[in-house]
């Protein structure tokens, strides 16, 4: 089963990820205090997740114990392909959302963890950038639902 395993958001650029158990999310704003929010945002920039896998992965592979959370991405999931869900339509907890393109790795995140091999290895692992739907919340623990 699908479901969301860690949230994390920033308030501002550059800043570390913090954990929370719940966001708040507007239809096509975003996350209620984090970064990116704004009124008609880009659907580029209202959520992203990232397979918890592909970060045990990279872990395991380099000898890392590199944070989820570090990664820079809202979710954290697990038990589901999130490369198949680009132009697809699912549903996080109450949340319905749409795939809109993988996130690629930036020289950014490169930087912010030291780790030259980023942005190689996370060239198709590194998530999904998502338009919200509908407004809700998403928590710790919800079910992820593709829609057929």
């Amino acid at each position: 089963m699908s479901k969301v395993l860690k949230i994390g958001i920033t308030s501002k650029n550059n800043k570390k990820i913090e954990e929370v158990d719940s966001i708040e999310v507007l239809a096509n704003q975003g996350i209620i205090g984090d970064r990116h929010f704004k009124s008609n945002n880009d659907p580029y920039c209202q959520l992203s997740l990232i397979e918890s896998e592909n970060i045990n992965y990279y872990n395991l592979k380099y000898g890392l114990n590199i944070s989820y959370l570090d990664f820079r991405r809202n979710i954290i999931t697990e038990g589901i392909n999130l490369n198949d869900l680009v132009g697809k339509k699912f549903q996080i907890g109450k949340v319905e959302v749409k795939g809109i393109d993988l996130c690629r790795p930036c020289k950014h995140l490169t930087e912010m963890l030291s780790q030259k091999n980023i942005l190689k290895e996370f060239l198709k692992r590194g998530g999904l950038r998502c338009q919200i739907l509908s407004t809700s919340n998403i928590k710790v623990g919800d079910i992820i639902k593709i829609f057929d």
